[in-house]
């Protein structure tokens, strides 16, 4: 067990900043993370040119240094030795909080299995903004993000999906979005689902309907720009009846003692543990009925 008192260490210990960034809108940048951005040692940043905009526009000039999926095992170690001599670093990614579908996962493990402070600024991200904006229900939600691109892996992760009571958010990219829509519905069947395009920026865009209504719409446009999808929970699948429901408290141990080869004390025993009844019935019913 780890406990982190994120302000509580010395002001020497290196520590990792998660920073998010607009995901599209530059106003929606808080003054906490322009101000972490610029008081930082360095900023791993998973597209040093794209943040170099950022970073530009808000005349920050904070040193970068990249860190993305194909670097991120061989930045790890410069990281955490960064760490080590007491630096603040900063790691955001090409937009929203990173983390969320991109590799600072890794590094954040890596930095917390080492026992450097890991603190997350709260901010821009598309998964909360597409949920709210959907008009269904919020009380619970599940993201899953990126489905697989391949159809027989898709597929399944979708059946693992099918009976999940709760509102489910994914990404998608726009040449996938008609593809992906198409399994949705073919696994799901025709749910209430909302498509969320390029939020927060000028073609903002929300397309609510039934997943055959979006698969049509996916069809007769050319989508263009980043995609949530929020699709309405499912049906829980019904409780398989348990195998000794049918039969009587003594058949029940005698099953377990025939098949099991349990002693009738074990068997009493194991048989309370299945019904969750106390164990002096069911020696009652088997002993004396």
């Amino acid at each position: 067990m780890k406990i982190q008192k994120s302000f509580a260490e010395a002001a020497d210990t290196g520590r990792l900043y998660l920073v998010p960034t607009p995901i599209g809108n530059l106003e929606d940048m808080t003054f906490r993370a322009v101000a972490c951005l610029k008081e930082a040692d360095v900023i791993a940043a998973e597209d040093t040119r794209n943040t170099r905009k950022l970073l530009n526009h808000f005349e920050i000039d904070t040193p970068m240094l990249s860190y993305h999926e194909h670097n991120k095992y061989n930045r790890e170690a410069h990281i955490l030795d960064r760490l080590s001599q007491g630096e603040q670093i900063a790691l955001v990614s090409d937009a929203g909080m990173p983390g969320i579908s991109d590799p600072g996962a890794d590094i954040v493990s890596a930095a917390i299995g080492a026992d450097y402070p890991v603190i997350a600024l709260p901010g821009a991200n598309a998964v909360l903004p597409a949920l709210v904006g959907s008009g269904l229900l919020t009380d619970t939600f599940q993201f899953y993000g990126f489905l697989p691109r391949k159809k027989k892996d898709r597929t399944a992760e979708l059946e693992g999906l099918q009976s999940v009571p709760a509102t489910l958010v994914f990404y998608e990219s726009p040449h996938r979005l008609k593809e992906m829509l198409s399994a949705v519905r073919d696994v799901f069947g025709n749910r209430n689902a909302a498509i969320a395009r390029e939020l927060t920026k000028r073609y903002e865009e929300y397309i609510r309907g039934t997943l055959e209504e979006l698969v049509a719409w996916s069809q007769d446009n050319q989508p263009r720009g980043e995609f949530c999808i929020v699709v309405e929970g499912g049906e829980p699948l019904p409780e398989a009846e348990a195998w000794w429901q049918e039969l009587t408290l003594k058949e029940h141990v005698e099953r377990y003692m025939a098949e099991a080869e349990m002693s009738s004390k074990q068997a009493i025993k194991q048989t309370a543990q299945d019904r969750e009844l106390p164990k002096r019935e069911v020696y009652q019913a088997y002993h004396i009925d």
